[in-house]
């Protein structure tokens, strides 16, 4: 079931101006998606890729399109430095790119970095599959998916050329800014206004091709500037072919007020390696659904992944692998950690195919909760179709070892250190195989500086 259209939300985002593309196709999908999404609304609770994620109180909202001076906004390259991390960069500041932020100049061999919108004025061909690709029936609940489909008009082409090996870490920085916006044609009841100014609402689309033989280290940096309220949808399509090496990194660190809901799907292909860290800090509502499709004899695709959330925060992971070749491996591990009154939900799902015998997976998701009032809702899911297959799964949720705390106390450790010093080994195991040291040093003091002095 879904949520009318009458809905703030609903309404506000229909209200998007639609500007043609001069591209009959991409046009045609655009209408394809809106109507579609006007038709659904958005999903509740009984739907079940949704049931531990309620969007009454978002779809309360309403939000404006288009940051007038979304190029000209004051950003501190400050907020997006990551340390080790020197080389192409990319950046968007509330959904427009910004060139004078961005590092382009002299692209090693083999690397094509730039934004949609540029890509579409030169030839679109190739992107027609993936920007006109019909959203499968199983997809139809996922609302966001049609509206970004619908309202995106930028986003990110990243190609790496057939065996070319991207020496430099590529970073991708989606900037949100407080910003001033016109008020929405639908504005929000005012029992339900979050402030004064309204609220934007941006979308983008990411597509990143790895050639055969490729290797490329891809930085995902999601950071605001100020404390803006906004929704930001984005959808990247990921394919690593044959022989290719991914490494990808993904930290989410934006404002409190800050609605994120992605879909990030991978192809990996035969003998590719896709390896994928993930943080989960900021933001209000997070949602992230991750896809990967091992389509490709002895495809390999790992995923280490961290999420944070504190006070009122909600924070949504939808992990599912299928194996759908021979021999195919995936290993995750995911931490948890909730304070607060905050939630988390992670639902891990692998689908062995019929016919991809060999297949080797293993999924495990720890979780703590810190405070009688927190949330974290886990739901670990194995469908095996196929012979000679190796699979495990796991989940728990529960506090900190009252042994190991004592243990700590006992050599004098203070009891906020001890449950500190606990809280952030179990995290940073996820980041034990990061390669960058710099940057694993520096996301480890992020976890650090995210754990509550209790």
């Amino acid at each position: 079931m879904s949520q009318p259209a009458s809905l703030p939300l609903v309404a506000s985002l229909l209200d998007a101006p639609l500007p043609p593309s001069g591209i009959v196709w991409l046009d045609a999908a655009r209408h394809e998606n809106r109507a579609a999404f006007a038709a659904g609304g958005l999903p509740d609770t009984r739907v079940e890729a949704w049931k531990y994620t309620a969007l009454r109180a978002l779809g309360q909202r309403s939000f404006a399109h288009g940051d007038a001076a979304a190029a000209s906004r004051a950003v501190a390259a400050s907020r997006f430095a990551l340390p080790g991390v020197v080389g192409p960069r990319l950046v968007f500041v509330n959904g427009v790119f910004r060139a004078d932020l961005s590092a382009l100049d002299a692209l090693p061999p083999g690397l094509t970095l730039q934004p949609l919108a540029q890509a579409l004025h030169g030839d679109a061909e190739p992107l027609r599959f993936v920007l006109s690709r019909p959203i499968p029936a199983s997809e139809a609940a996922d609302a966001f998916v049609r509206i970004n489909a619908a309202s995106a008009t930028d986003g990110v082409v990243l190609r790496v050329a057939a065996h070319a090996k991207v020496a430099a870490p590529v970073q991708l920085v989606f900037v949100g800014a407080a910003a001033e916006v016109a008020a929405p044609a639908h504005p929000a009841p005012a029992a339900l206004a979050r402030s004064s100014a309204s609220e934007l609402a941006w979308h983008l689309r990411n597509v990143i091709e790895l050639g055969e033989g490729a290797e490329l280290n891809l930085i995902e940096h999601h950071v605001s500037e100020g404390e803006p309220a906004q929704l930001a949808t984005f959808v990247s399509d990921i394919d690593v072919r044959e022989g290719a090496r991914l490494h990808h990194t993904v930290l989410q660190n934006v404002a409190a007020g800050t609605s994120l809901v992605r879909r990030s799907s991978v192809r990996v292909h035969g003998r590719a390696h896709a390896v994928l860290h993930v943080l989960e800090l900021g933001g209000a509502l997070v949602r992230h659904d991750l896809q990967a499709e091992l389509i490709g004899n002895g495809a390999r695709f790992d995923t280490r992944g961290v999420f944070m959330p504190h006070g009122r925060q909600h924070i949504d992971t939808q992990l599912t692998i299928r194996h759908q070749a021979l021999n195919t491996t995936s290993a995750s591990t995911w931490r948890g950690v909730a304070n607060d009154r905050a939630r988390g939900v992670f639902r891990g799902a692998i689908v062995v195919a019929p016919g991809a015998d060999g297949s080797d997976a293993s999924l495990g998701n720890k979780n703590l909760l810190l405070s009688p009032g927190a949330e974290i809702d886990t739901k670990p899911e194995l469908e095996i179709y196929a012979d000679e297959v190796k699979a495990a799964h796991g989940a728990t949720v529960g506090q900190l070892d009252e042994r190991s705390l004592f243990y700590l106390r006992s050599r004098g450790i203070p009891l906020a250190q001890a449950r500190a010093l606990l809280t952030a080994a179990f995290c940073r195991a996820v980041l034990d195989d990061l390669p960058n040291e710099a940057l694993r040093e520096h996301l480890s003091a992020l976890l650090v500086a995210q754990l509550p002095n209790v």
